[in-house]
């Protein structure tokens, strides 16, 4: 495996890869379109939109052939995490991501909310959202960590806006948390299922200041080439505990991209005093570029 991974790296470095994903940290004027033009944010393009079943069984695929390196991701510490799925999908769509925080470490929780319908499901003012994760603070005596995919990640950083004190950080992959909240290949699907408007007035209010850093140690783990959410609506201004990721993935991929796992679980071991911002390291190092190297990109 450890020649398969130094081929590719090899590769990478030549330009003869594309397929394999890149993860660096951004700088902060990432987020500059969702702060002062979120309506100039548009939807991806149709191509990326119909790549994503192709591009999914390519990442799923890269996850069988890499779990071996998986295996040396950084260790969890024991704490619980409250894994949240992304727009109309259930615990079923985190189950992979769950099972491996399981087998690193980790107290991992489902959120058991049912179909992700947004505040259908999360209550209209996050109010079961945040009842579950007092409840796995409660039953295990520590603060929780939130992972949320697409809206999952929405919704876990406005529970740590309305209520920090028994979070420890949050992980987003693919959250369209600020900027343009029409600018998804999903927003007709969105509207009728939910029966929200993505235009009007209270809905822009939701997304208007979703930029800003959270009370909480936070990374936002996006895709430029994500199919179905604009990626700058997916990264947060940042400072001193708050990070954007790139990583090269479809949107559905982030449930199964092994780069986004070890990502994950490289953040999540950070300790609760002295939390760090990311530096890809280890047998995965060859499958991200240089830190900085897409500094105005």
């Amino acid at each position: 495996m450890s020649a398969f991974v130094a081929w590719y790296a090899m590769r990478a470095r030549k330009g003869g890869v594309r397929s394999i994903p890149k993860l660096v940290a951004q700088d902060d004027q990432l987020h500059s379109m969702a702060a002062h033009e979120p309506e100039a944010i548009r939807r991806p393009s149709l191509g990326w939109a119909l790549l994503e079943p192709a591009r999914f069984a390519a990442e799923l695929g890269l996850l069988a052939l890499t779990g071996p390196l998986l295996a040396t991701s950084p260790r969890g510490d024991g704490h619980p995490v409250m894994v949240l799925p992304g727009f109309a999908a259930t615990d079923h769509g985190t189950m992979l991501l769950r099972e491996f925080l399981s087998l690193i470490g980790y107290e991992v929780f489902p959120w058991n909310l049912g179909w992700n319908l947004d505040q259908h499901s999360a209550g209209e003012n996050g109010e079961y959202v945040a009842q579950r994760i007092d409840a796995i603070a409660d039953q295990t005596g520590r603060k929780v960590s939130l992972v949320g995919w697409s809206l999952g990640g929405v919704i876990a950083r406005e529970a740590a806006r309305r209520d920090s004190s028994p979070l420890r950080q949050v992980i987003t992959l693919a959250g369209p948390f600020a900027g343009n909240p029409s600018a998804t290949s999903l927003a007709i699907l969105y509207e009728m299922i939910t029966g929200n408007r993505l235009s009007s007035p209270e809905h822009r209010e939701r997304y208007r200041c979703g930029h800003r850093p959270l009370a909480v140690p936070s990374s936002a783990i996006f895709s430029k080439s994500d199919g179905v959410v604009a990626w700058q609506n997916c990264v947060s201004e940042t400072d001193a505990i708050t990070e954007n990721i790139e990583v090269y993935s479809s949107h559905s991929g982030f449930s199964v991209n092994p780069a986004v796992f070890y990502a994950v679980a490289d953040r999540l071991a950070q300790p609760e005093q002295g939390w760090s911002k990311f530096v890809p390291s280890g047998p995965y190092r060859h499958f991200f570029p240089e830190m900085g190297s897409a500094q105005g990109n």
